[in-house]
């Protein structure tokens, strides 16, 4: 037990460790600072598009298609503090619960976002935000065109840099080679650089701790937040999740699901 104590007291003021933390820190939070200062007009754009579509009370649909790019839908779909009229699409094929490789597969399936925007009858007046690290899979730019050919609008969060430096020739690629920001109606950049991993080490070949989930996170809650605050402005009471583990919280949640249970595939 001794032995154990001293290990982790060790561990705990290990300055490798207290470095490594904050080397990543740093890369994080310059990443993040870099978008708020860039892309705050896109933030904005798609912002005001969402504050159309809530205060006619009409949904707003989130799809990641992309193994960890699903996460970012999770992100803003049923959470504390976000708005209910956030639908995220959730189809089971590329998510990571239903098998990695298979996730992997299917996201550069050509074809097979466009069954999933078929069933979810994405189309005309809509409003779809997809999210994806790197911006060229063959199911993100499919949902795209998809999106766009039914009179969808659409917004695009990706990486610009990414997207740009990856060969035509990649098999993660749609047939068409296009990117998802020269798609989109408003695009947001993430600027996560290529390999999406920011650490060096020295004695090892690859890049460690990877940084997309952390720009994915920030561009949507920063739209979210500010749609929010668009809909005040113009005197819409928009309705927000509250935790289902504060006070109240199941309460809130009755009434906002007699409103949206039926609407919202995956409430």
């Amino acid at each position: 037990m001794r032995l154990n104590a001293a290990a982790s007291e060790a561990t705990s003021h290990d300055p490798t460790t207290t470095a490594l933390m904050a080397e990543y820190l740093g890369k994080v939070t310059d990443l993040l600072d870099t978008i708020r200062q860039e892309q705050a007009p896109a933030v904005h754009q798609a912002a005001e598009l969402i504050a159309d579509h809530i205060a006619r009370d009409e949904l707003v649909y989130v799809y990641g298609p992309g193994g960890h790019s699903n996460l970012a839908a999770q992100e803003v779909f049923f959470r504390a503090g976000g708005l209910v009229h956030i639908s995220a699409i959730l189809d089971g094929g590329t998510l990571l619960s239903d098998g990695a490789l298979r996730s992997m597969a299917m996201e550069r399936t050509p074809g097979y976002a466009t069954v999933v925007m078929r069933d979810n009858a994405i189309g005309r007046g809509d409003l779809l935000i997809l999210v994806n690290a790197y911006g060229i899979n063959a199911a993100l730019i499919d949902a795209a065109l998809y999106a766009k050919d039914t009179g969808a609008t659409v917004i695009g969060v990706s990486s610009r840099e990414h997207a740009e430096s990856t060969a035509p020739d990649h098999p993660a690629r749609h047939p068409s080679k296009r990117d998802l920001h020269d798609l989109v109606d408003v695009h947001v950049d993430t600027k996560v650089p290529v390999g999406d991993a920011v650490l060096r080490l020295a004695g090892v070949d690859e890049n460690v701790a990877a940084i997309s989930t952390f720009t994915n996170a920030f561009v949507l809650n920063s739209i979210t937040a500010a749609a929010t605050a668009a809909l005040v402005r113009r005197g819409v009471t928009p309705p927000i999740w509250r935790s289902g583990n504060a006070p109240g919280g199941d309460d809130q949640h009755a009434t906002f699901l007699a409103r949206f249970r039926s609407r919202v595939r995956w409430l």
